[in-house]
C-alpha cells in the first residue's frame, strides 16, 4: 500500500505541474486578447484559481511521498 501511495503521490506532483502548463497555454490568450470580459475572468484564472489548484495538488502529491499519511 506505501508503493502505491509513493507513485500516485508522483501523479499528483506531475498532474500539478501539468496543469500549471496547460493553463498558462490555454488562458494565457485571454490576457491579451482585448476584451474586458476576458481580461477579469484571466485575472481571477491566473491569481486566485491556478495557484490554488496547482499549489494543492502538489502539496497532496508531496505528502503522499513523503509517508506524512501514515499517521
Amino acid at each position: 500500500m506505501n508503493a502505491i501511495k509513493k507513485y500516485l503521490g508522483i501523479v499528483w506532483i506531475i498532474l500539478g505541474l501539468l496543469t500549471a502548463y496547460f493553463s498558462i497555454m490555454i488562458f494565457g490568450g485571454k490576457l491579451t486578447s482585448g476584451k474586458q470580459d476576458d481580461l477579469v475572468f484571466g485575472i481571477i484564472i491566473f491569481f486566485i484559481l491556478l495557484p490554488m489548484i496547482v499549489a494543492g495538488l502538489t502539496i497532496f502529491g508531496w505528502y503522499a511521498l513523503t509517508n506524512e499519511y501514515d499517521d
